[in-house]
Order: structure tokens, then sequence, then C-alpha cells
């Protein structure tokens, strides 16, 4: 366990460590994030993620303290490795299980990056909707983010406690999934809107803040008289962090269909939602050209979900991680590309 809260508290120093240097840097005074600004970001965060699937090559097996053969046979066994190896050959068991744990954390950070996406979308109606100025973006999200990765390791650690002690709640996530996918794909051409003034978030803390109206130097509080209020910034910062409550309910089971490594899950997790902030600066004035990409999602879910249904079925048949890889990459590729080659008609009742 120790070595467990090592690894652990050592990636939380260096999140720390990274979102700190993104505030000096990136958050001088407000004003809006230039395409350029959020490219950068956007590939510091993403080779950040591949340094550490470098990592976990090499040094995965520190991460649960596995330097014989009976711990590495105990750490498989509790988190359902779908892996083979040589219990007479320490060295090479060790290489093939950082080797899956590795693919385990990029194949669940390629879904969860992706699911992201959808977010986004979200995301850009409710900055619309609320009215806020695109110079206090960056802000709204970095504090979004920060409530976001502690709402994930609260959801993330109880989700493997669940497993642990109810197997048969993987089927429970898997039929959620699949039903979440197909309800994606039905609702898919469907316009989405949000009532500033209607909305539950918005509702219940008016119940219990005074609001003020008007955004008052990019500040989330506004004090007069004496008195504090919230302002709309607030306002959707609030709303965004329901909003990713409400996404964590389907990426979260999405990753454990890859890894039931609770660590595994939170590490891929987090990265994704690190760089979703420098991605959505970077396709929120595009990210409607990607009209195919709700559909490619949907197939996604669907297809996870299925996977959680038949893992013991697909287990038999040499189903493995890299397999799972290779069918998600192709199901956003192909979703993309067809994006690209046939873009909606002008006229398309999805553009108005």
């Amino acid at each position: 366990m120790s070595h467990e809260l090592m690894f652990f508290g050592g990636f939380i120093l260096f999140i720390i460590l990274m979102l700190a240097i993104d505030l000096g840097l990136f958050s001088k005074g407000d004003k809006p994030i230039s395409l350029t600004t959020a490219a950068v970001m956007s590939v510091i965060w993403v080779l950040f993620a591949l340094g550490f699937f470098v990592v976990l090559r090499i040094w995965g097996n520190q991460l649960h303290d596995v330097h014989d053969i009976a711990r590495l046979q105990e750490v498989i066994a509790k988190h359902y490795h779908n892996i083979k190896i040589n219990p007479n050959d320490l060295a090479a068991s060790l290489k093939i299980y950082n080797n899956n744990l590795s693919l385990e954390y990029i194949t669940g950070y390629v879904v969860e990056y992706a699911l992201s996406v959808d977010n986004i979308f979200v995301m850009v109606l409710l900055f619309h909707s609320f009215g806020i100025p695109e110079k206090y973006y960056h802000k709204v999200l970095v504090w979004g983010i920060l409530g976001a990765i502690i709402l994930r390791c609260i959801f993330i650690f109880l989700g493997a406690a669940l497993i642990a002690k109810f197997g048969w709640i993987l089927y429970v996530f898997g039929a959620f999934l699949v039903y979440t996918g197909i309800t994606m794909y039905i609702n898919r051409n469907q316009e989405e809107e949000v009532d500033p003034q209607n909305h539950t978030v918005v509702k219940f803390a008016s119940k219990y803040f005074k609001v003020y109206p008007k955004i008052e130097h990019g500040n989330f509080f506004h004090f007069e008289n004496g008195i504090r209020y919230v302002t709309p910034l607030f306002l959707v910062l609030l709303v965004i962090e329901f909003t990713d409550l409400i996404f964590a309910v389907d990426s979260i089971p999405a990753i454990f269909s890859v890894t039931k490594d609770p660590y595994i899950v939170f590490f891929s997790n987090i990265f994704a939602i690190l760089g979703l902030r420098s991605m959505f600066f970077l396709l929120v004035n595009i990210i409607h050209k990607f009209h195919y990409l709700k559909v490619g999602l949907a197939f996604l879910l669907v297809f996870i979900g299925l996977k959680m249904l038949l893992h013991s079925w697909l287990e038999k048949f040499g189903f493995t991680t890299t397999h799972s890889l290779i069918i998600i990459i192709s199901i956003l590729a192909i979703s993309v590309i067809a994006s690209l080659l046939f873009p909606q008609k002008k006229d398309d009742p999805a553009l108005k």
C-alpha cells in the first residue's frame, strides 16, 4: 500500500505543479486563449500523457510493489488482468505485466479523451447560453477541471470498491453504456438547448446565494454594501461541474471496461481531463465540422458496453487490450474522416 500511495502522491504533486505552471503562463490577465497557445498546451498535455505511458511500460510493477511471482499473481487476480505469465521467469512475466498495464492506461486515456469531445459541445453551449465573454473561458475551465479531478477521484475509487465487492455490477455498467450509446445515436441530430434561468443548478444556487446579474471584472463573487453576491461566472462554473458529474457516469464505467485497476483508471482519466481545457480552445470554432463524431461516440459506448457484458466470452477467444485499442481508434478515425469527407449541407436542420 505504501508504494501505491507514494506513486499516487507523486502523480498528484506532478499535476499540481503543472497546473500551477499552466496558471502562471497562460492566465496573466483575462484574455482569450489564442489558437497557437491552445495548440501548444494540447501538445504538452498529450506528451505528458505519452510520457506516463513510457513510465508504466518500464516501471509499472512499482505501482503495486510487484517484485516476485507470488505478488504478481496476486495483483493480476485482484485487478482481473487478461494476461498469461510464466511463473518460472520473473523478468519476462514483469515485462508482460508492464506492457499490459501501459496498454490499459493508454486505451483508457483514448476512451476518456474521445468522450470528452462530447463535453466540449455542451461547454460551448453553456458559455453561449450564459453570455460568458470568451476572455473568461480559461478561468472557468481551470477551476472547473480542479473540481472535476476531486469528483473523479471519489467516483473512481468508489466504483473500484463496488466492483471488488459486487462483480455483477460490471454487467449493470455494460447494460447502461449500451443504453446510453443507443440513446446518443437516436438523439444525434437533436439540437440541445440550455435555459439559464430554469436550469436545475441555477435554481438551487439561487435559493442559497444572492445572484448579481452582471460579471464584474471576471470575478466569481461581487461584494456590495457588505453583501456577497455570486456572478453568472460562478453559476456557469457550477453548471459545468454538474455537467461533468453527469459525463462521469458514462466515462468512468467505460474505462473500467478496459482496466479494473483504479489507479490506472484515475491516471488515464485525469490526463484526459487536463487535456480537455486546451482541446476546448483548439476545437471551439471547428467542433461543428465533426458532425459524425457523435455517431462515432455512440458506437464507441455500445462497443464498450458489449465488451463489459461479454468479457468472459471474449477472453476465452483471446480478445485482449490491444484488440480493444485498435477497435476504439478505428471507430474514432472513421467518424472524423467521414465528417471531413462528407460535410454537412448548409440547409441541414442541425446547422440552424
